[in-house]
């Protein structure tokens, strides 16, 4: 199985960057890791919410294929300690799908066409944080996963 995530708009911040590789590295141990990023709207400041919603999620959609499981990280999913992460991960790992696709949507949220099409949704925190930072919280927290799955030191229960 591949896991992809897909984030709105580059990380400018060099040491988010290098935080966000170190982890990446890391799961390449694991599993197959794909971190794909969509070039921020052209021209967004002239746009509505909406539109800029409508705009992004064409771009997310153009990225995901029939046969993806897609995820939309949002403030108003489900919420997982890490054991039950790595859980989630293992069930989805035990169906045989070809590709979970994780999204980080743009400053708004998604628009109405993602969150038709996806197949489920998780918030990393009640908190409100940069999409910037969510990378690395979420490639920290996928690498965790896994190494709970494996039973290797890196969680402390």
């Amino acid at each position: 199985m591949t896991i992809k995530l897909l984030a709105i708009g580059k990380t400018d911040d060099k040491d988010l960057k290098s935080l966000i590789e170190v982890y990446a590295n890391r799961l390449s141990y694991y599993i197959n890791f794909q971190l794909d990023i969509i070039p921020d709207i052209k021209n967004a400041k002239n746009l509505s919410e909406t539109q800029q919603k409508i705009k992004e999620g064409e771009l997310i959609l153009g990225k995901i294929s029939n046969t993806d499981v897609l995820i939309l990280l949002d403030e108003n999913g489900k919420q997982y300690d890490s054991v039950g992460f790595s859980e989630y991960l293992q069930k989805y790992m035990n169906s045989g799908i070809k590709q979970l696709v994780f999204v980080i949507g743009g400053p708004y949220g998604f628009s109405d066409e993602v969150y038709n099409k996806a197949n489920g949704k998780i918030s990393l925190s009640k908190m409100t944080f940069s999409h910037q930072m969510i990378r690395l919280f979420f490639t920290e927290q996928l690498y965790r996963g896994f190494t709970i799955l494996k039973n290797e030191p890196y969680h402390h229960r």
